[in-house]
């Protein structure tokens, strides 16, 4: 039977510090959006990256590719990703993505657990940043976790959505529907975070309360806005701590949960 990583396991094996009462989650995060966390934390960083904190992939297309045998592979009602966490974590580090993967638990048939044999799996170690892949590249697949900057409960949902086969909001197929990219605001050189791809929507609507959406004022050189609602140019957004209705709805439509 797949071990299915269960809430009691992890606390046994991540051994919480003694005077802990569970797991520490966002409300430690400085008053910070996802997009500015994974900013900041991927300043400067060698790493090549598209859109922020992608890595390319040379064999495959970003988010076209969960139509082309990127999606992790379903066993009766269940999409089991294997997963191995870097020793380099401490126990509440390790406790903090434990606790993040365990949503994806709650309202989705996503299951992680610990990888044994399987010769797939999601590698979560303390990179240079904030980073992932988009979908399952085969093999021992990172998730870049920095620890003093990217341990929060929705920067860990971002980059396993991502690892699952999505991309930004506000780079999606149908965005310029709904927002506007303003170019004269964006630093020079990142202009390629905001170029728009083929996704696959699955019938769902844009969102602005989604995890994946960056905040509108993401990459700008000047404290402008560089992403306008359409619908109301004064909207706030990007700000979210968790995934939303719209982001859950869209793993399960794709993996048929």
């Amino acid at each position: 039977m797949t071990p299915v990583i269960s809430l009691v396991l992890f606390l046994s094996l991540t051994n919480v510090l003694p005077g802990t009462t569970g797991a520490p989650t966002s409300e430690l995060k400085e008053s910070m959006d996802v997009s500015k966390i994974i900013e900041r934390a991927n300043a400067g960083i060698k790493t090549p990256l598209i859109h922020g904190d992608i890595v390319p992939n040379l064999q495959k297309n970003a988010d076209p590719c969960v139509t082309k045998g990127c999606m992790w592979p379903k066993t009766g009602s269940y999409v089991y990703v294997p997963i191995t966490i870097g020793p380099e974590y401490t126990s509440t580090e390790r406790t903090i993505i434990i606790n993040s993967l365990l949503t994806f638990h709650q309202s989705t048939c996503i299951r992680f657990v610990w990888r044994t044999t399987q010769q797939d799996y999601l590698s979560f170690f303390s990179g240079t940043g904030c980073w992932s892949y988009v979908g399952r590249q085969g093999r021992a697949q990172q998730v870049s976790l920095l620890k003093n900057g990217c341990l929060y409960t929705d920067t860990v949902q971002h980059e396993v959505l991502h690892a699952l086969g999505f991309h930004h909001e506000h780079v999606r197929s149908d965005r310029d529907s709904y927002v506007s990219i303003n170019s004269a605001n964006i630093q020079s050189g990142f202009e390629g975070n905001f170029e728009k791809v083929a996704t696959n929507n699955l019938g769902t609507p844009y969102d602005f309360n989604s995890v994946m959406q960056y905040s509108k004022f993401s990459f700008s050189k000047n404290g402008l806005p560089t992403i306008i609602a359409k619908s109301d140019p004064n909207l706030e957004f990007g700000d979210v701590t968790q995934m939303s209705i719209n982001d859950i709805a869209r793993v399960n439509k794709l993996y048929g949960c």
